[in-house]
């Protein structure tokens, strides 16, 4: 497979991606669900995918078992007709393992990556940009920025990102600032070419009239046509009827953030059908039986619709 350029991977970052949930059975990567996963959102809205990033337990994942998620949701995008893009989350705190983790996934069938900040130790903003300028230097695929500070513990300020959006291996972010005048600023200011889709899920109508070229988002798992929905009408300039579709689905962001994500969002694959099993790896925990209950009650309420389009 030969190596996207950036304006290949530039042109395709937008719209609505699903940061893809890593299926488990018996505690392994459960190949089966997998597949039935992207079968069945290859077949929808869904303009790329991000594989094993917060939402895909990515930390928790093997490196065999980061290429066997990689191979497995490739291989089935191309049966279906459908060659979506493909981001492997990364992360770390050292610069030089995740050099060394460039150079170990260079030659899988993937078309970008997307990095978080180095967590914990918290470093400067100059920190940050010799960072990733020494991962976008290095990198055989081109890097979206993730900056999530409420899991990092350091934010990428726009002076950061921006001097990082002129690297012409750094093609975009994932904005998870949840800081409102933050992303309009960086709106207003980043390069031509320089793509911002949000990844807060519960803010995610406010983040298209804002600008946002998209969102990556868990809560897009459910009710995915609705998801698109509010992104085409917000295109097509029907603000009303965006935000009229956004009301009828909004809650569902906070229900299925109301414990650890993906736990909620696993709960409610499993209840449908399209995977086998609801488990998350350690030190993550399935969903209370209060939410469970939560989540069945809305289930039950939504089925009606469900069953409509079907």
């Amino acid at each position: 497979m030969t190596a996207p350029s950036t304006d290949d991977l530039t042109s395709r970052l937008q719209g609505l991606w699903l940061p893809l949930i890593t299926p488990f059975r018996d505690g392994e990567l459960d190949e089966a669900s997998l597949r039935r996963l992207v079968r069945h959102y290859a077949t929808g809205p869904v303009d790329g995918f991000i594989l094993a990033a917060t939402s895909g337990e990515g930390m928790s994942l093997r490196t065999d078992e980061l290429e066997r998620l990689v191979t497995v949701t490739r291989s089935e995008l191309s049966a279906s007709g459908r060659h979506l893009p493909i981001l492997l989350g990364l992360s770390g705190t050292s610069t030089a393992k995740l050099v060394e983790a460039l150079d170990e996934t260079a030659a899988w069938l993937i078309d970008g990556y997307l990095i978080a900040s180095p967590y914990y130790i918290r470093p400067s903003q100059r920190g940050l940009v010799q960072h990733f300028t020494a991962l976008a230097d290095h990198a055989s695929w081109p890097i979206v920025l993730y900056n999530i500070p409420y899991r990092t513990g350091v934010s990428l300020t726009n002076e950061t990102l921006l001097k990082l959006a002129e690297h012409p291996n750094i093609v975009g972010m994932k904005d998870c600032g949840a800081d409102r005048a933050q992303s309009i600023d960086l709106l207003a200011r980043r390069p031509s070419g320089f793509r911002v889709l949000t990844g807060e899920d519960a803010l995610y109508h406010e983040a298209l009239a804002d600008g946002a070229d998209g969102a990556i988002l868990l809560s897009a798992h459910l009710e995915t046509d609705a998801f698109a929905s509010v992104l085409t009408l917000m295109k097509q300039g029907d603000r009303n009827g965006a935000l009229a579709c956004w009301k009828a689905i909004s809650a569902l962001t906070r229900l299925l953030f109301a414990e650890p994500s993906p736990a909620p969002a696993k709960y409610w694959l499993k209840r449908g059908g399209l995977i086998d099993s609801a488990q998350v790896r350690l030190p993550m925990v399935e969903v209370s039986e209060e939410l469970a209950a939560l989540l069945d009650e809305e289930i039950e309420r939504r089925r009606p619709q469900l069953l409509r389009r079907a």
